[in-house]
């Protein structure tokens, strides 16, 4: 629990500080890409309620940022979509992993809204 209340704040601090690229690129290679990812868990049932919370909150604050390119309202309605499975999944709602999946799909935002690589 200090671990992930630790995470949290150090997101918090470097969400105030760090750009939007930063903020989701960070919250990719933390939260999504590594083989023990909280997202690769949620995909599989296999999430806690904590790793949810945390996840919900990567979300929201990827939300909160500008894409590199795209529409940032098209943007802002994928974020939303992907909390609102989260938040079915922490529910216990069967329907919430099916659809985190579907929200999960990495070609379709990064075709959208991922930049060119530096």
């Amino acid at each position: 629990m200090k671990k992930i209340a630790l995470s949290l704040l150090c997101l918090a601090f470097g969400l105030s500080t760090a750009s939007a690229d930063d903020v989701i690129k960070g919250a990719m290679k933390k939260n999504f890409k590594p083989e023990d990812a909280i997202a690769k868990k949620v995909g599989k049932g296999e999430a806690t309620d904590a790793e949810l919370d945390t996840l919900i909150k990567c979300v929201q604050a990827i939300c909160a940022a500008t894409p590199p390119k795209g529409d940032k309202a098209a943007w802002v309605e994928k974020c939303k979509g992907m909390v609102a499975a989260l938040q079915k999944v922490k529910a216990k709602d069967a329907s919430g992993i099916s659809e985190f999946k579907k929200a999960n799909n990495c070609k379709a935002c990064h075709d959208v809204f991922k930049g060119a690589a530096k």
